[in-house]
């Protein structure tokens, strides 16, 4: 059996002048983000570039850079990623079939998930309380096979109801970096999203 190792690769690119080893680093953060479908964290960023240089500014520079460009880098969950702009929406959408990757979120699905969010983990019964009526098991079926949403921590009883908690999956699909990002519940209600809560 042999043991095949590609090449060593050399962060710290000592033969290249400064700002062309900067240039080479960024290009390596922007290929990893490229290659990966789920955001990149910053330790595995590090893996790619010279000790002692700052991911968070070569991010930023690889930012500057793609200022104008159809796609950006954004900061979600625990990590970067790449990913086009909003404003080319339309254009993907006419040029592509993106069937699988659209959420198909209606009004109703989008306050559940808002009230999990803001309210995790939280039983069935919470939402009930949230909303009025019971929460159907098809709507959470359809949150659960999207991603959107996981099985949270039940309380250290026998019987103790299941909770619900969003996922990476939906700080990735709503674009943002944590939950601390949302409004507030109060925000969101006067919004008309989710139901007041008293």
């Amino acid at each position: 059996m042999s043991d095949v190792a590609g090449p060593v690769l050399d962060r710290a690119l000592e033969d290249l002048p400064p700002e062309l080893r900067w240039r080479e680093w960024m290009r390596r953060i922007e290929a990893v983000l490229f290659a990966s479908a789920s955001p990149v964290p910053r330790g595995d960023l590090a893996r790619v570039v010279g000790q002692g240089a700052s991911v968070d500014l070569l991010i930023e520079d690889l930012a500057a850079d793609l200022a104008g460009r159809p796609y950006e880098v954004a900061r979600v969950a625990d990590g970067w990623l790449l990913r086009t702009r909003s404003i080319y929406a339309p254009a993907i959408r006419a040029a592509a079939d993106v069937g699988g990757q659209d959420l198909d979120l209606r009004e109703f699905d989008v306050a559940v998930l808002t009230a999990i969010a803001c309210h995790q983990p939280i039983t069935r019964d919470g939402l009930k309380d949230i909303f009025g009526h019971e929460i159907s098991r098809d709507l959470i079926g359809r949150l659960h096979a999207r991603d959107l949403i996981a099985t949270g921590p039940r309380a250290p009883r026998r019987g103790a109801p299941y909770t619900f908690v969003t996922t990476e999956a939906f700080l990735v699909a709503f674009g943002i970096q944590s939950l601390g990002d949302l409004p507030d519940p109060e925000q969101l209600a006067d919004a008309g999203v989710t139901p007041a809560v008293d």
